[in-house]
């Protein structure tokens, strides 16, 4: 079953680490099957409190989608976004 890792920024802390963050998480891919459907494209708030902006990737299924989060280059890479911005991360699986 599809499964969606979403990513919500809420707040930029420092542009810098988001800027190493971007530069490096392409790569962390490699050897993974997850797709971006949603990169920070145009939005519209409709309900509940305002954000930066959104991320969606999806994978085949949950095991997929973990084992790239909890890769080691992920794992690595992901520590520059942890320092850059206050996310809220959900992952779900589709129908």
């Amino acid at each position: 079953m599809a499964t969606y890792l979403v990513f919500t920024r809420t707040v930029t802390k420092d542009q810098s680490e988001m800027d190493t963050y971007s530069s490096k998480v392409g790569p962390t891919f490699k050897g993974h099957t997850g797709k971006p459907l949603v990169a920070y494209g145009a939005q519209q708030i409709l309900e509940g409190p305002a954000h930066e902006g959104m991320v969606i990737l999806e994978f085949p299924d949950k095991a997929a989608a973990m084992a790239w989060y909890d890769s080691p280059g992920y794992r690595e890479v992901r520590e520059h976004r942890f320092r850059g911005a206050d996310y809220q991360t959900t992952l779900v699986e589709g129908l």
